[in-house]
């Protein structure tokens, strides 16, 4: 079966990339496929912050993907140097929980370790 590594780059409130990142995933895991990693980078990394604060009635898809990757061992990264130059994560700003910082070393390294990359 296909190992994917997922991309998500682009701001996942101000587009439907998370939603889709989302969708994806559950299904190539209801499918039986692997998801090896997703790994947020550039604007995707808002993602991250534990300071936002949506309205009631939209889902917290963030935190969703984070529950749905600790359910199933799929590491969720984020590219930290991104975070932090978006002011997303610093000594003061921690993670939402489920997140693990990263750097693209750790990326390129993981490419390895699937057959497609798929970026959103």
């Amino acid at each position: 079966m296909t190992r994917f590594g997922l991309l998500l780059t682009s701001d996942g409130f101000a587009s439907q990339s998370l939603a889709s990142v989302l969708q994806f995933a559950r299904t190539a895991v209801q499918q039986g496929y692997t998801i090896e990693h997703i790994f947020l980078y550039q604007d995707a990394v808002y993602c991250v912050s534990a300071d936002n604060d949506l309205p009631a009635d939209e889902p917290d898809l963030s935190t969703e993907l984070a529950v749905f990757c600790q359910q199933h061992g799929i590491p969720l990264l984020f590219c930290i140097t991104a975070a932090e130059k978006r002011g997303v994560v610093n000594s003061l700003k921690q993670p939402k929980q489920g997140y693990i910082a990263a750097g693209l070393a750790e990326f390129a390294m993981r490419q390895t370790n699937i057959d497609k990359l798929i970026q959103f």
